[in-house]
């Protein structure tokens, strides 16, 4: 007959067998642990390498269609864009029109244009009305003797045509592409990160006082800066019979196609309002889009075509290139 101590052992031995049971089953019952993400593949790792390495090229772009109307329905995998010959990688960059934009208005007032000057302001008061959104910025320049920057960048367009207001007419020469680069640069270091950057000039361009830039300068800048350049020549009569006013239409023209806007050449006065009006319609409708350009190539300029092969009929605008910087 076994003793007592010995049944008291055999029970606790039991009892500790059966309530381990219990714990080793929990354990493998509970719900798997989250496994740490895979490594990047190389392929990502190299798009990565790619992205930090690249330039992203901003490329605003005007589409319409035969009768000259903004076409608002174009996708982005619809178009194509090329560096040099080589297809790129597009990206839309908002919506048609919703992205912000920078314009610096740069009046002439120089004594060529003194007979439309009231106009010219009026007309100018009621751009400013209709494109301004909250969020896009305006600057205000003169065209004279001098450079210089009547309004510094506002999101106010109360405070924006209050500057277009004060603006007075001269007999001062012109200095044409020293204002322009002006404002180039001031878009330059001042405009919101992302928006189109955009010039629009008021004047004949006829160049007769700069001492510091001419129009290569001036188009080297504008495409280094990324800025689109509208002109609008309000002097009427369409271009007057003598080399210097054709050869300032004619530079106006350059920049205008090189950058993705567009040259006006009034043929009465009474145009301008209209003009503005088919300006402020583009900026609504406009596209944004853009690449990333490998960092790894030379710098310099770099030519861009823009083209929608299934939408022949459409009419396309955009920058024919920009500048690189050196790696």
């Amino acid at each position: 007959m076994r003793s007592p101590a010995f049944a008291v052992a055999i029970l606790l031995l039991t009892s500790l067998i059966f309530s381990a049971a219990p714990a080793r089953s929990s354990i493998q019952q509970s719900p798997t642990q989250t496994k740490p993400a895979p490594p990047p593949t190389p392929a990502q790792d190299q798009d990565e390498a790619v992205r930090l390495s690249s330039r992203l090229v901003l490329v605003p772009v005007s589409a319409s269609d035969a009768a000259g109307q903004p076409v608002k329905d174009l996708k982005v995998e619809e178009v194509v864009i090329e560096e040099e010959g080589r297809p790129q990688q597009v990206v839309a960059l908002g919506e048609p029109g919703k992205t912000p934009v920078d314009i610096a208005l740069l009046f002439d007032v120089s004594g060529s244009t003194n007979a439309q000057f009231t106009f010219e302001q009026q007309a100018a008061v009621q751009f400013v009305k209709e494109v301004l959104k909250p969020g896009d910025g305006v600057s205000l320049f003169s065209i004279g003797m001098t450079p210089k920057m009547v309004k510094a960048r506002t999101t106010s367009g109360d405070e924006a045509i209050a500057g277009i207001r004060v603006l007075a007419a001269s007999k001062e020469p012109t200095a044409f592409f020293d204002t322009l680069i002006a404002a180039t640069q001031y878009l330059n270091k001042n405009a919101e990160a992302g928006s189109r950057r955009v010039l629009v000039v008021i004047s004949d361009g006829e160049e007769n006082y700069s001492v510091r830039y001419k129009l290569p300068d001036a188009q080297r800048e504008l495409q280094k800066d990324d800025c689109l350049f509208y002109a609008i020549n309000p002097t009427g009569g369409g271009i007057r019979l003598n080399t210097i006013s054709t050869k300032a239409q004619h530079a106006m023209e350059a920049m205008a196609s090189e950058t993705g806007g567009q040259a006006f050449n009034l043929s009465k006065v009474e145009d301008l309002e209209g003009v503005f009006r088919q300006i402020a319609m583009e900026l609504q409708a406009q596209y944004l889009f853009g690449y990333y350009a490998n960092g790894a190539t030379e710098g310099g300029f770099k030519r861009i075509s823009v083209r929608v092969p299934g939408r022949p009929a459409l009419r396309i605008r955009a920058r024919q290139g920009y500048y690189a910087a050196k790696p």
